[in-house]
């Protein structure tokens, strides 16, 4: 399902159930030692699909453990990204020659709950939100919970760039619509982003799309695309 977001050279696994037995290492096992049954069982399938994506990069099974913001720490010459939410499971991982990071995110396509949306977003993009509702946009997805799996997309390929927090009212996101359920999206920051390769990043463009009940969303940003936006595909869609 993620792959149709991914570009050339992102190896991705993912699953829509819990494995019974992940085959988790000893030191990722007392992480979850204490945690409840869902906890251990996303924590669980999630690894065993980010074991599962690099194995087809030639990467032996080892303990990918969290780091300080509970992002994967990934074996030396890896960048990766993993998301869980109800019924999802996925994980993507690239050599790092060819991706500086990568970020997903999947949650179920179903409205925020109440007040959410307020605190995850600025008024610019509940303005676009609205208007790109009245123009039949964004009717055939909750655009509210793609908005915010797109801020989550954005901080988990910023924060291996920066290892700096990033709020969600510090990038504004905007939406293109391919199709009715899929699509590009363009995260510009709103505080001075990383330099790569002697030039500042300034925003993200990424990849969404809706299926099955979830969402999804995904960027990668590639060591050959230091400039602030990754070059134009046919037709002028952004190519990550």
């Amino acid at each position: 399902m993620i792959e149709h977001i991914l570009p050339a050279g992102v190896r991705f696994a993912e699953a829509f159930d819990d494995d019974l037995d992940p085959g988790l290492f000893p030191e990722e096992e007392a992480l979850v030692a204490r945690a409840v049954q869902k906890r251990r069982s996303e924590f669980g399938t999630v690894r065993r699909c980010a074991r599962a994506a690099l194995a087809t990069l030639g990467i032996s099974p080892a303990p990918l453990l969290p780091g300080r913001r509970g992002e994967p720490r990934w074996p030396a010459g890896i960048v990766g990204s993993m998301t869980h939410c109800v019924g999802y499971r996925g994980a993507v991982v690239a050599r790092s020659a060819a991706f500086v990071s990568l970020g997903i995110d999947a949650e179920p396509d179903e409205q925020l709950p109440p007040d959410v949306l307020s605190v995850v977003s600025l008024p610019e993009e509940r303005d676009r939100m609205d208007r790109q509702a009245r123009e039949g946009e964004g009717t055939a997805v909750h655009a509210d919970r793609l908005l915010f799996s797109a801020k989550e997309a954005v901080f988990k390929a910023w924060y291996p760039l920066t290892r700096k927090e990033l709020d969600f009212t510090e990038a504004s996101i905007s939406f293109a619509y391919a199709t009715a359920r899929s699509g590009t999206f363009d995260a510009r920051l709103l505080v001075p982003g990383p330099e790569l390769e002697g030039r500042r990043l300034d925003g993200f463009t990424g990849r969404w799309a809706a299926d099955q009940g979830l969402v999804l969303t995904a960027i990668a940003v590639s060591t050959v695309a230091s400039a602030p936006r990754v070059p134009q595909g046919p037709g002028g869609r952004a190519a990550v």
